[in-house]
């Protein structure tokens, strides 16, 4: 009897290398297909290594910064910190873009007056365009995303106070 017969999955590697190179070159982490009852699953190790099949892993954590200057580290860790306390977090996974069409004016730039209601970007999720909006009124102190920057759950995108 052989594996087909013994209801074994059979493993496309060739799609499996596919999805891992669709990995690098979109800086995901994690990429999962399904096809009937087969479900293949690609996810980078922690720390980047290199993608492996049938593996979950953890969202990577946010880049480090050099050790060049080990002294301001954690000054520069508090600041970060106390900026995401007052930070409006992303309600969903996806792409934000912080101007309504490539090109056009940010809705809101560091220094600019916002409105409670106000769009103050976007974050696209399964081709849908979430507005994200003030809670408040005021100023804006810090955009934390960069146009087009893949976004994760509760990620800190904008400081207004």
């Amino acid at each position: 009897m052989n594996d087909k017969e013994k209801g074994a999955m059979q493993v496309d590697v060739q799609l499996v290398r596919d999805l891992a190179a669709l990995l690098d070159d979109t800086n995901l982490t994690e990429i999962e297909v399904e096809d009937g009852d087969r479900k293949i699953r690609v996810a980078r190790k922690v720390g980047g290594g290199a993608p492996v099949a049938y593996a979950p892993a953890p969202l990577a954590a946010a880049p480090v910064a050099a050790a060049a200057a080990p002294a301001a580290a954690p000054a520069e860790a508090a600041a970060p910190a106390a900026i995401s306390a007052n930070a409006i977090r992303s309600p969903i996974v996806g792409t934000a873009y912080l101007s309504a069409e490539p090109g056009a004016a940010p809705f809101a730039a560091v220094g600019s007056t916002v409105k409670a209601g106000d769009t103050v970007l976007i974050v696209e999720a399964m081709k849908v365009m979430n507005a994200i909006t003030a809670p408040n009124a005021g100023t804006v102190k810090a955009v934390l995303v960069d146009n087009g920057q893949p976004v994760e759950y509760d990620q800190p995108l904008i400081v207004i106070e």
